[in-house]
C-alpha cells in the first residue's frame, strides 16, 4: 500500500513538473493566474498513466543508466530554460524557481530511469512479428536485400525528384557554384587570397565544389544547366539510397530480422528528411552517405576477428572521401582509426600504416596541392565559434568592466564597436564574420589572454554563451534549420545569367511536399525520427546499453556518429539539422541492430 501511495505522489509530481509554466513565475505574473500549461482532465489522465507505468516497471537497473537518466533530466531542465529566455534564469533566478527546478530534476530522472527499466523488460521479451514470406516482393527482398532496398527507396523518392527538378539549391551550394566559375563571393573576403585571379577557397570543400560545377558543365554539353544539376541530384540520391540500403542489407543478413529490416526500409522511404536532403546540394548529404558506408565497414570489422584486404582499402578510400567532403571529416576519420587500431591489437601495425597513409594524403592535398593551385584554406575563425560567442556575450553583459586596453585587443580580432549588436545567441556567424583576416599570431595571443582573464571573472557568462549556442543538440523540444525547400535562393546563381537554373511548373506538388516535410517533426512519436535532441539521447542511450553488456565492441563502429555529435557542440549554429545528419540518419539502424544484439544475450 505504501508503494502505491509513493507511485501516486510521484505521478502527480511528474505531471506538475511537466506542466508548470516557469516563465510566468520568472516574469512575476500575478499568483491568481493559472500557471499550469495543461488542462485538469489531461493532467488527470497523465497521473493515472504515470502511476500505472511506475508501478509496472519498478525494477533495478545498472548504475550507468541511473547516471544517464540524471544527465538527461539535467539537459531537459536546462534546455527548457534556454528555449524560453536564453539563460539559466528559469532555473536559478529565485528560490521558488530553484525549488521547482530541483523537483523537475528528480521527476524527470525518475521518469527516464523507469523508461530504461521498460526497455530492459522489453529486451527480455521475445517479440516476433509474422510476415507472409510467400509474398513475391518479400521473396525478392530476401534474395537481394541491398538491390531491392535501393530500388524501393529511389521509387519512393522519385516524387521529390520530379517536384524539385533539377535540384534544391540553398545558399551554400549556390555560393560554391559561383566560386567554381571564379565569381567573387564573400568567402574570398574572409581569407587572404593567394592569387588575385583565384576566387575559390576551401571554406566549402573544393572537391564538392568541383562536383557541382562539373555537373553543370556536363549539362551544358547537352544544352541545359538544369540537366547537369539533375545529373548531380541523381548521383547523390543513388549514393545516399545505397548507403541506407547497406544498413538494411547488413541488418537482415546478420540478424535475419525481416520485420525490422522492412521497418528500416519504410523509414528511409517515407520520412521526408531523407528525400529532401537527397535532392539538396549541401555538402552534408554526400558526406553523410560516405560516413554511413564508413560506419558499416566498421561494423563488419568489429564483427569478426581479422580485417580483410578489401576492408583496409575501403577504410582508406572512405577516410579520404570524408575529408574531401567536409573539412572536419579528417578528425572523424583519424580518431576512429586510432581507436580501432587500439582495439584491434593484432592488426595494430597495419592500421597504423593505414592511418599514416590517410594523414599523408590529407597533408599533401590540404597543405601542398591546394596552395599550389592558389586556393586558400578556410579562415581560422571557423574553429573559433565558441570563444568568439563567449566574448560577444561578455561584451553584451559586462561592457562596463572591460578596460580600454582589453577593448583594443578584442577590436583587433573581432571589431569591438558593433560586437554586442552582432551577437546572436543561437548563431555565431554574425560575430565571426567580422573576424580580421589580417590578425597576427601576437594579436590572437593577446585576444586569448583577454578571453582567459574575462573567463575567470565571469565563467557563468561563458557557460551561458556556449549552452545558448548548443542546447538544441541535447534538448528534444526545439527545432531549427530543418530542411531546404528551395524557394528563396534561386537568384544567387541566376543573377548575371551565370547559370540557367529554374524549377518546373509543379509548384503545387512542391508546396505539398514542403508542407509534409515541415510538419513531420511535430507528428506524435514518428516525428522524433527527425528530432536532433532525441537522436542524440538515443545515441548515448545505445552506447550506455552496450557498455552495460558484453558487446562493447559495437561502440567503436558507432564512433563516427558520436564524434559528429561532439563536433556539433563547437559548431557555429544551434540545432542545425545538416550538422547532425551523421547521427540522426543512423539512429534507426543503430537502435534496430543493437536491440537484436542485446536480445541475444
Amino acid at each position: 500500500m505504501k508503494k502505491k501511495i509513493v507511485y501516486f505522489l510521484l505521478s502527480m509530481l511528474t505531471v506538475l513538473a511537466m506542466s508548470i509554466n516557469k516563465k510566468m513565475i520568472y516574469d512575476k505574473v500575478m499568483p491568481n493566474i493559472n500557471i499550469v500549461k495543461l488542462s485538469f482532465s489531461l493532467m488527470a489522465i497523465l497521473v493515472i498513466t504515470f502511476y500505472l507505468f511506475y508501478k509496472r516497471y519498478n525494477k533495478k537497473t545498472s548504475p550507468l543508466k541511473h547516471i544517464l537518466a540524471g544527465i538527461f533530466s539535467f539537459c531537459y531542465v536546462i534546455g527548457a530554460s534556454y528555449q524560453e529566455i536564453g539563460s539559466f534564469g528559469l532555473v536559478f533566478n529565485s528560490p521558488t524557481l530553484i525549488l521547482i527546478s530541483l523537483v523537475q530534476l528528480f521527476c524527470y530522472y525518475y521518469l527516464i530511469k523507469t523508461i530504461f527499466c521498460f526497455i530492459d523488460t522489453f529486451l527480455e521479451r521475445k517479440v516476433s512479428i509474422k510476415i507472409n514470406t510467400n509474398n513475391k516482393l518479400i521473396k525478392k527482398f530476401k534474395s537481394h536485400p541491398f538491390l531491392f532496398s535501393v530500388v524501393v527507396i529511389l521509387i519512393a523518392w522519385s516524387i521529390y525528384m520530379l517536384a524539385f527538378y533539377p535540384l534544391i539549391l540553398s545558399k551554400d551550394p549556390s555560393f560554391q557554384i559561383k566560386q567554381f566559375f571564379n565569381v567573387k563571393t564573400k568567402y574570398i573576403d574572409y581569407v587572404i587570397p593567394l592569387s588575385n585571379k583565384v576566387n575559390l577557397t576551401n571554406h566549402h570543400p573544393v572537391f564538392h565544389t568541383m562536383l557541382l560545377g562539373t555537373s553543370i558543365k556536363i549539362g551544358r554539353l547537352f544544352g541545359s544547366d538544369n540537366f547537369g544539376l539533375f545529373l548531380y541530384a541523381i548521383m547523390q540520391s543513388i549514393t545516399l539510397a545505397s548507403s541506407l540500403a547497406c544498413t538494411i542489407s547488413y541488418l537482415y543478413k546478420k540478424k535475419k530480422s525481416l520485420s525490422l529490416s522492412l521497418v528500416l526500409l519504410a523509414i528511409y522511404s517515407l520520412v521526408p528528411m531523407f528525400p529532401f536532403y537527397a535532392m539538396s546540394a549541401v555538402k552534408d548529404t554526400l558526406y553523410t552517405a560516405i560516413l554511413i558506408f564508413f560506419v558499416m565497414t566498421l561494423f563488419k570489422i568489429v564483427d569478426k576477428k581479422e580485417i580483410e584486404t578489401k576492408e583496409y582499402i575501403a577504410l582508406g578510400a572512405l577516410s579520404i572521401l570524408l575529408y574531401l567532403l567536409r573539412n572536419n571529416g579528417i578528425y572523424v576519420a583519424v580518431l576512429t582509426l586510432i581507436i580501432l587500431a587500439i582495439y584491434k591489437r593484432k592488426e595494430f601495425l597495419y592500421l597504423s600504416v593505414l592511418l599514416l597513409f590517410v594523414l599523408t594524403t590529407y597533408i599533401s592535398y590540404d597543405k601542398v596541392l591546394l596552395p599550389a593551385l592558389k586556393i586558400p584554406a578556410g579562415s581560422v575563425r571557423e574553429q573559433l565559434s565558441v570563444p568568439f560567442q563567449q566574448t560577444a556575450r561578455y561584451v553584451k553583459e559586462h561592457e562596463k568592466e572591460i578596460s580600454e586596453d582589453e577593448k583594443e585587443k578584442i577590436d583587433k580580432v573581432l571589431g569591438y564597436d558593433t560586437l554586442k549588436e552582432r551577437y546572436n545567441p543561437n548563431l555565431a556567424d554574425p560575430v565571426k564574420n567580422q573576424y580580421n583576416k589580417y590578425t597576427t599570431k601576437k594579436e590572437l595571443k593577446d585576444y586569448f589572454q583577454v578571453w582567459w582573464k574575462e573567463f575567470l571573472l565571469h565563467p557563468a557568462t561563458y557557460l551561458e554563451a556556449t549552452l545558448n549556442n548548443t542546447y538544441g543538440y541535447f534538448y528534444p523540444d526545439t527545432s531549427n534549420w530543418y530542411i531546404y525547400s528551395g524557394k528563396n535562393y534561386n537568384k544567387l546563381i541566376t543573377e548575371d545569367n551565370l547559370v540557367n537554373y529554374h524549377y518546373n511548373k509543379l509548384s503545387f506538388l512542391r508546396t505539398v511536399l514542403s508542407g509534409y516535410g515541415i510538419i513531420f517533426p511535430y507528428l506524435p512519436v514518428v516525428g522524433l525520427l527527425s528530432n536532433i535532441g532525441f537522436s542524440a539521447m538515443a545515441l548515448l542511450t545505445t552506447i550506455v546499453y552496450l557498455l552495460c553488456s558484453k558487446e562493447k565492441k559495437y561502440i567503436i563502429a558507432m564512433l563516427p556518429s558520436f564524434l559528429s555529435l561532439l563536433i556539433c557542440f563547437i559548431s557555429p549554429a544551434n540545432t542545425y539539422f545538416r550538422y547532425s545528419m551523421p547521427f540522426v540518419f543512423l539512429i534507426p539502424f543503430y537502435t534496430s541492430y543493437i536491440y537484436l544484439v542485446l536480445r541475444e544475450h
